[in-house]
């Protein structure tokens, strides 16, 4: 191969691997401040849940193993971080379909800053 050529390919190669890559955006939603009641489980983030997360998080095999399906599930998987991360995560959403609602987002930082609150 030409060395003029290969020398091209190589700078081009450098240039994708450093522009190409993405960085996660996390949005912080609001702390839940704008929210005026206490969140629970039950019906607030159970509502959430069953419209965003249980098909693909639920069932006997539930996606990358992680059920959303209770409230002790629900609990750990925001406890961990992993949950608030991937709601709030731009360029890897959770649902895959896009972020949820800024709302949405609003009362489950609320829940976790009520205490996980289960009823």
């Amino acid at each position: 191969m030409n060395p003029k050529i290969r020398n091209a390919l190589g700078l081009v190669c450098v240039a994708l691997a450093v522009f190409g890559c993405t960085k996660a955006v996390i949005i912080e939603p609001d702390s839940g401040g704008s929210i005026n009641r206490i969140i629970k489980y039950d019906p607030d983030m159970q509502a959430i849940m069953f419209t965003h997360c249980i098909t693909c998080h639920g069932g006997s095999a539930p996606s990358a193993g992680i059920s959303l399906t209770t409230y002790q599930n629900t609990r750990f998987q925001t406890e961990e971080g992993k949950l608030l991360d991937r709601i709030n995560n731009e360029s890897m959403p959770m649902p895959p379909s896009g972020l949820i609602s800024p709302e949405e987002r609003q009362i489950i930082a609320k829940w976790v800053s009520d205490g996980y609150l289960e009823q």
